[in-house]
């Protein structure tokens, strides 16, 4: 732990951005019932390693997902739980964003109960583009976050937004310059630790039931993007994204 208390996560792929495969996508999904009954943890710290907070998951996961029923199954059960675990963990979480921010490490970063991104941060929920649905965090906090008529323009057109602009519409908790990114989330984690624990964990519990109570609209969403990953525009989305071209989903592939 680097502080009294705190539990220090990282995501450590540097060389494939923090890109999540088949392992990462698990583990990333059950550390948090762990943390939630780890007594030496009072706050967590959510970081990256490298110029990447995540690029989201490899193409290998999503190849494995359009092929194979079994796998989207999987990986269903793993996005909900990752969004269930981060709301029902009692401890504080607190994330450190720096560059591109996609995929499922930007749920842990977005459902971190506070979240600080770098100023130049590229924060971007990709789902359209890629050719499914929007489904693995975003109904659930986005429209709470931001309100409903930003969330529908970034998700529906997959806009970016950089750390200071998320902070601007309230996605995120606190933008700071780059190079004082990681000494402010450590600084809010020691202080998270060193609060009163049962007054923090009980408000946390609370507020989370503004998320709970969207469950149902998360459900739905997160089983139409699975839905998404049986159809040909995902192949297309796919496709673009590896030949670093937009995608044309007039003619999308088959």
């Amino acid at each position: 732990m680097p502080a009294d208390g705190v539990l220090r996560i990282t995501f450590n792929r540097p060389d494939s951005l923090n890109t999540l495969d088949s392992v990462g996508h698990a583990e990333i999904a059950a550390i948090w019932p762990e943390i939630h009954s780890d007594d030496a943890v009072r706050s967590v710290l959510l970081n990256a390693e490298g110029r990447a907070f995540s690029a989201g998951g490899d193409f290998k996961l999503i190849d494995e997902m359009i092929e194979s029923y079994e796998t989207r199954v999987r990986v269903w059960h793993e996005a909900r739980s990752l969004v269930h675990n981060i709301l029902d963990c009692e401890k504080p979480v607190v994330s450190a964003i720096n560059g591109p921010a996609v995929g499922a490490g930007l749920v842990a970063a977005i459902m971190a109960d506070i979240s600080i991104a770098g100023k130049t941060a590229k924060i971007v929920d990709g789902h359209t583009r890629l050719g499914v649905a929007a489904g693995d965090h975003a109904v659930i906090i986005w429209p709470l976050l931001c309100g409903i008529a930003k969330a529908k323009y970034h998700l529906l057109l997959c806009e970016p937004l950089t750390g200071e602009e998320a902070e601007r519409i309230g996605l995120v908790s606190l933008a700071v310059e780059d190079d004082e990114l990681q000494q402010k989330a450590m600084e809010v984690a020691v202080k998270l630790a060193a609060g009163a624990p049962t007054a923090i964990r009980f408000t946390k519990h609370a507020l989370n039931n503004w998320m709970r109570s969207a469950g149902p609209a998360f459900d739905a969403s997160l089983a139409l993007e699975l839905l998404g990953f049986t159809g040909p525009e995902v192949k297309e989305g796919l496709a673009a994204h590896r030949e670093k071209r937009r995608p044309d989903f007039s003619k999308p592939a088959t």
